[in-house]
C-alpha cells in the first residue's frame, strides 16, 4: 500500500530506527536546547538515552544549572515512562588520556604528558586527532553493550545495547562535514595502526543506517542557507540527513486579511485611534500610528517566516517545530519542547 493511503508520515519518522542522532546548526539557532529536547523525547517512553556535547562549552550543564560537568557519563534527567537522560561533556584530552591507556596500556604515561602540555599541544597540531576522539567517543556509547562482551556461540552479541540511543550536540554547520569526514582528517596522520583502526571503526557507524544528523534552523535568511549548505555538505559524504528542527517558532498575532492589511502598510489608524481613545488612552492618535508601525514589521516578518518555511521545505527533509519560549529555558522549558517534538511522532 502506498504512503498516500496511509496519509504521510508523521515527521518524527526521520528519527525512528537511528541509535546515533547528530545535531548541527547555525551558531544562535539554539542547538544544544533543541538538542537536549530531542534527548528527553527519544527517552520518553522508558529508553536510556546519552547526550554527548563536544564542544567544550559546558552548554548543557548551564542549561540544566548545574555546575560545570567532568568527564565521565552522568545521569541528569528523567522522561516521561521511566526514561532517563546521561550526559557527558566529552573532552579532548581525556578521551586521548583514555585511548592510550586502551590501546596501548599508556595511562600513567599521558598523565605525565598531559601535564607537560603534550597532550593539547598534539590535538593542536592535529585538529583531525582531536575530532576522531570526540566522535569515537559518542560512537563507542552506541557499540557498547551491557554485561560486556558476551557473545552467543556464533559470535553474535547477546547483551543489550547499555543506551538505546546517543544524541550528539556536534560542531556548528559551517565545520560539521569537516568534523565527521574523520577518515580524511587522520588520512594525513596514519594510515595504518590503532588511530587509523579507530577512525575505521568510527566511520563505520556514523556512515551506518542507524545515524541521523538533523539540522537546527531559525525561519531567517542566515540559517536557512547555512542548513541548505550543510545538507548538501552531508549528503555529499554518504551520511543520512535526518530532520530540520524549526526553532523559535512564532504564532501570527493577526488573521490572514489583517497581516495583509498590516503588511501593505493599510491599518485603519482612524479605527485603531478610537478604540485607544475609548480605552481612555492619552495621544490615541500618536500611538495608533506608533502601534501600525509595529504592526507592519510584524506582518512582514510572518512574511520573511512563510518564505523561508517554504525554502526549507524544498529541501525535501521533514520539519519539526519548537516554539518560542517566552523567558528563556529552564527544565521545565526543555519538557514542554520535548513533548512538543514526541507529538510530532520522534520515537526511537
Amino acid at each position: 500500500m502506498s504512503e498516500s493511503e496511509h496519509g504521510p508520515k508523521p515527521p518524527g519518522e526521520a528519527c525512528a530506527g537511528a541509535r546515533l542522532h547528530i545535531v548541527t546548526g547555525k551558531g544562535g539557532t539554539g542547538k544544544t536546547t533543541a538538542a537536549a529536547a530531542l534527548a528527553l523525547a527519544l527517552a520518553s517512553g522508558g529508553a536510556r538515552v546519552l547526550l554527548v556535547e563536544v564542544e567544550g562549552r559546558q552548554g548543557v550543564a548551564t542549561l540544566l544549572g548545574s555546575p560545570p560537568l567532568p568527564y565521565e557519563e552522568r545521569e541528569m534527567m528523567a522522561a516521561p515512562g521511566g526514561g532517563s537522560v546521561s550526559v557527558l561533556a566529552a573532552d579532548a584530552e581525556a578521551a586521548l588520556l583514555e585511548y592510550l591507556e586502551m590501546f596501548y596500556g599508556m595511562r600513567r604515561a599521558g598523565q605525565a604528558l598531559n601535564r607537560l602540555g603534550a597532550v593539547d599541544f598534539a590535538t593542536t597540531i592535529a585538529p583531525g586527532l582531536r575530532d576522531v576522539l570526540l566522535t569515537g567517543k559518542a560512537t563507542e556509547a552506541v557499540r557498547r553493550r551491557r554485561g560486556g562482551r558476551r557473545r552467543t556461540a556464533e559470535g553474535a552479541p547477546t547483551a543489550p545495547f547499555h543506551y538505546d540511543a546517543v544524541v550528539m550536540d556536534a560542531p556548528p554547520t559551517g565545520r560539521i562535514a569537516q568534523f565527521l569526514n574523520v577518515n580524511s582528517e587522520v588520512a594525513g596522520l596514519a594510515r595504518v595502526g590503532p588511530i587509523r583502526n579507530h577512525a575505521d571503526r568510527v566511520m563505520e557507524v556514523i556512515r551506518s543506517g542507524q545515524t541521523r544528523v538533523h539540522f537546527v534552523s531559525l525561519l531567517e535568511e542566515m540559517p536557512v542557507q547555512e542548513t541548505r549548505d550543510g545538507i548538501a555538505e552531508v549528503g555529499g559524504l554518504g551520511l543520512n540527513v535526518g530532520a530540520v528542527l524549526v526553532n523559535m517558532v512564532r504564532r501570527p498575532l493577526l488573521d490572514e486579511a489583517d497581516l495583509a492589511a498590516a503588511a501593505e502598510g493599510e491599518t485603519d489608524l482612524d479605527a485603531m485611534a478610537a478604540g485607544l481613545k475609548e480605552a481612555r488612552l492619552e495621544d490615541a492618535r500618536e500611538l495608533a500610528a506608533a502601534l501600525a508601525g509595529e504592526l507592519r514589521a510584524h506582518a512582514l516578518r510572518v512574511r520573511l517566516e512563510r518564505r523561508m518555511r517554504s525554502d526549507l521545505e524544498d529541501l525535501g527533509r521533514p520539519l519539526l517545530e519548537l516554539p518560542l519560549l517566552e523567558g528563556g529555558v529552564d527544565r521545565a522549558a526543555l519538557d514542554s519542547l520535548a513533548r512538543r517534538l514526541v507529538e510530532q511522532g520522534v520515537r526511537l
